[in-house]
């Protein structure tokens, strides 16, 4: 693995779980085993290596979600294969979901460049929602207000661990599993027309 690959893992684990406010270029210099000059050399500043985190893990996650997503015949196969995205990244790569989760809180100041990104992938599924919506497939009636509340609804559910903690619920393989059936079953419900 290159260098630079490795100081962009690296730095993704630091951002996602302990933010960019309290990841140090110098902490991730001794973590990686170099010196903080290596760094910059890659990345000229601590913003620079933020927005290059950022862009690869937005890669990861549409890569992710181009596998089983675009497939999809219907909305609700849309929405079941987004939340098995969500939640393997939660076991497998739990700190890139939390960086996505920095990078879209208010102040920012890479969100835009995160929104960007995605961009596809939003205005592809809101257009299958509208359709849904139309046809009477799906409940409600605002189509981005509904993939807004799906996004907040499956992320909340699979990265929220101190939520979980507050309410008696350790978080472990086995949680995360009935937290995914359990919100699969509530989806469902909650997509079904009346």
């Amino acid at each position: 693995m290159s260098t630079r690959q490795r100081i962009l893992d690296t730095a993704l684990d630091s951002f996602g779980t302990t933010g960019v406010d309290g990841t140090s270029l110098d902490a991730l210099a001794r973590d990686l085993g170099l010196r903080k000059q290596s760094i910059l050399y890659y990345f000229p500043s601590k913003v620079a290596l933020f927005q290059a985190v950022i862009d690869e893990a937005a890669a990861t996650f549409i890569a992710e979600l181009d596998e089983i997503v675009l497939d999809a015949r219907d909305v609700w196969e849309q929405v079941e294969g987004t939340v098995r995205v969500v939640f393997r990244l939660a076991v497998r790569r739990p700190a890139l979901l939390g960086l996505l989760r920095e990078a879209s809180r208010p102040g920012s100041t890479v969100a835009v460049q995160l929104t960007s990104r995605l961009s596809g992938h939003i205005e592809a599924a809101q257009h299958s929602l509208e359709i849904a919506l139309k046809e009477g497939r799906v409940r409600g009636e605002d189509a981005r207000l509904l993939l807004f509340s799906l996004y907040s609804t499956i992320m909340g559910v699979a990265t929220e661990v101190e939520v979980l903690r507050a309410m008696g619920i350790e978080p472990s393989l086995r949680s995360l599993a009935e937290r995914r059936a359990e919100l699969l079953r509530f989806l469902r419900v909650a997509l079904q027309p009346v």
